[in-house]
């Protein structure tokens, strides 16, 4: 049975946009015409001929040499096809759009790329790149620092700590009218600097935490990280010596999957019983965590 008259008018139109496309994308170089044909030259010619006949055509073609219409149409199709052939990226894409004709959307793609694709050293916008993001990390960690301080400030214990300061500075006399709210705002901010906050999550900002900065001193950091492994294997498995304070306490950080803040606004009490466990052995901390359990079960 015959397809329906609608069916084939689409088919037929659909076929009729792929020839206009295909046509076209066969053509983005230099229009109808080729390139070579242009310029007077073979697809073998080598870059000097292609030159040569460039200049000859262009003296004879130009603007202020011909001044006939027809001749300056000819001489910007001439200085185009000059400009795809004397490249050699965008010769070799117009020499495989030639033999490669069917391949439509490829050879349109690499046209456009050539054309209209940004050229720039890749170590040129790599940092670009690192620049913009670490002032984005920048300004956001002082944001989230500044909005961490503000809710701090606003505490009751913070407001506490501020008077208490107030009064050792000035010797124990303060006006019991005047509530923390009142306090001089000069002093508010000479006191609140002496108070050093440290909070956790929203540390103070630091170049060094910079993801540009990061990835300059990544050799460094690498070279380091080797010196420090290297030296751990020779004294703890050549020499068999015994862990010192700082390594045990790492290795004791790390077995509980401590982060570091969190390790070191631990009481030091705390740290010392910990690490004299020796947690870093699989028996020693399967039994303590056998404690927290039982612990935590006895308190419920």
């Amino acid at each position: 049975m015959a397809p329906p008259a609608t069916e084939r008018w689409c088919w037929a139109l659909i076929l009729l946009l792929l020839s206009l496309f295909i046509q076209s994308s066969t053509a983005i170089y230099c229009g109808a015409e080729d390139c070579y044909a242009l310029l007077g030259v073979s697809q073998d010619a080598n870059a000097s001929d292609i030159k040569r006949s460039y200049y000859k055509l262009s003296l004879k073609h130009h603007p202020d040499k011909n001044p006939d219409p027809e001749s300056k149409k000819l001489f910007v199709k001439i200085a185009t096809a000059y400009e795809i052939l004397k490249d050699n990226e965008t010769r070799s894409q117009y020499d495989y759009a030639i033999e490669h004709p069917e391949e439509v959307f490829y050879n349109t793609a690499q046209y456009y790329r050539a054309k209209y694709g940004h050229k720039s050293d890749p170590r040129a916008v790599l940092v670009g790149l690192l620049v913009v993001l670490s002032a984005f990390q920048y300004l956001n960690n002082v944001a989230r620092y500044n909005e961490a301080i503000a809710t701090v400030k606003r505490t009751p214990a913070y407001k506490n700590r501020l008077k208490a300061l107030e009064l050792e500075r000035t010797g124990g006399v303060s006006n019991k009218k005047k509530g923390p709210k009142q306090i001089d705002q000069k002093l508010q901010e000479e006191l609140s600097n002496e108070l050093d906050l440290q909070i956790k999550g929203a540390e103070k900002p630091s170049v060094w935490e910079l993801l540009g900065v990061r990835f300059i001193l990544l050799p460094y950091t690498i070279i380091k990280l080797l010196v420090w492994y290297s030296s751990w294997v020779w004294r703890y498995k050549v020499k068999k010596a015994p862990y010192s304070w700082e390594d045990a306490s790492y290795l004791t950080r790390r077995s509980l999957g401590v982060p570091l803040d969190a390790w070191t606004n631990l009481d030091e009490s705390r740290k010392e019983d910990l690490v004299q466990r020796r947690l870093w052995e699989k028996q020693n901390l399967e039994n303590y965590f056998a404690e927290m359990r039982k612990e935590s079960k006895r308190r419920r």
